[in-house]
C-alpha cells in the first residue's frame, strides 16, 4: 500500500508545510512530545508490568522470570528476551499472524537500549555459572498505534522492570533451593528511547502515525542518565548527515529527562 493511499495528497502537503513553518498539525513544536504517563502493576499475575502512553499510543509490558541455562559463549550471565505483539485492533494495517518485520524491529530496539546500556547487569542474574541463571522476558503488547511506539514500548518495558522481583534462591550443594522470598529486580540504568523523524530540513521529535508516512526516515537514540548514547537505531530509505546525527543526539539528551521524570514519578 503506497504512502499517498493511506495519506490523501492534500494532508500530506499540509503537514510537510506545518513543519516547514515550525509548528506541527496537532499544535506541537518541532521538538515537543505529546502527553506522556507510565503506570505500573497493570498485570496481576506477572513478575512486572507497565503500561505506557504517548498521546493515543499505548503499550503493556509484562515480565516474567524464569530459571534457565546460560548461553555457552556467556556462562555467567543471565538472559533477556523482549518479544513484541501487536493488536489487531491497535491500527487498521495490523493484521494476526506470526511477528512481523515491524514487531521484530520493536522487540530488537528495545531490546538494545536495555542491554546496550547495561541497565540489567546480566551477570548479576547469574545463580551457578554454567549451570542456572535467571531468563528475564519482557513481553510488549501493542494495543493502540498512534506513532512513535518505540518509545512508549522502551518505557514500559523499562517501567516494568523497575516493578519486577524474582524469587529468591539458595546454592547448596551445587544445586539450586528455593526459599520462598522475592527480591527486587535490580537496575543500574534507566535506558530511555527518543524518536525522531526527518521531514524535510527538520528534525521532529515523537512522530505521528501521519508524520511517520511523510518522512524521509527515522533515527532512535537511547541514552542513560548522564547522557551516554546506548543504542542507536535509523530506518528509513534516505540517510541522515553527520550534522543531523549529532543534532538527534543532543536533542536526545535534552528530552531524556522528562521521560525518565515519567518513569520515575510512576513508583
Amino acid at each position: 500500500m503506497s504512502r499517498l493511499s493511506i495519506i490523501p495528497k492534500l494532508k500530506r502537503r499540509k503537514i510537510l508545510e506545518a513543519i516547514a513553518s515550525g509548528r506541527r498539525m496537532d499544535g506541537r513544536g518541532l521538538e515537543d512530545y505529546r502527553e506522556v504517563t507510565v503506570r505500573r502493576g497493570v498485570v496481576e499475575k506477572a513478575e512486572g508490568s507497565a503500561e505506557a502512553r504517548i498521546g493515543d499510543t499505548w503499550v503493556i509490558a509484562g515480565v516474567k522470570i524464569e530459571i534457565g541455562e546460560p548461553f555457552e559463549d556467556t556462562p555467567d550471565e543471565g538472559i533477556l528476551v523482549c518479544s513484541a505483539d501487536f493488536a489487531p485492533v491497535a491500527s487498521p494495517t495490523f493484521e494476526p499472524g506470526p511477528p512481523d518485520e515491524a514487531s521484530i524491529e520493536l522487540a530488537r530496539v528495545v531490546d538494545r537500549g536495555i542491554r546496550s546500556s547495561d541497565a540489567l547487569g546480566l551477570k548479576d542474574l547469574c545463580l551457578i555459572p554454567g549451570k542456572k541463571v535467571y531468563v528475564v522476558y519482557i513481553d510488549l503488547c501493542i494495543l493502540n498505534h498512534a506513532g512513535n511506539l518505540l518509545d512508549a514500548a522502551s518505557l514500559a518495558a523499562v517501567a516494568a522492570l523497575m516493578g519486577a522481583e524474582k524469587p529468591v534462591y539458595e546454592v547448596k550443594r551445587g544445586e539450586l533451593q528455593p526459599t520462598g522470598e522475592v527480591e527486587p529486580l535490580k537496575l543500574r540504568r534507566l535506558p530511555i528511547a527518543v524518536s525522531m523523524a526527518k521531514i524535510g530540513d527538520s528534525i521532529v521529535v515523537d512522530p505521528t502515525v501521519d508524520e511517520a508516512e511523510v518522512m524521509d526516515t527515522r533515527i532512535t537514540v537511547t541514552v542513560d542518565e548522564e547522557g551516554n548514547v546506548c543504542a542507536v537505531q535509523k530506518s528509513g530509505p534516505q540517510g541522515l548527515s553527520v550534522e543531523e546525527i549529532w543534532k538527534a543526539i543532543e536533542i536526545a539528551v535534552n528530552k531524556a529527562p522528562m521521560l525518565r521524570e515519567r518513569l520515575e514519578a510512576a513508583l
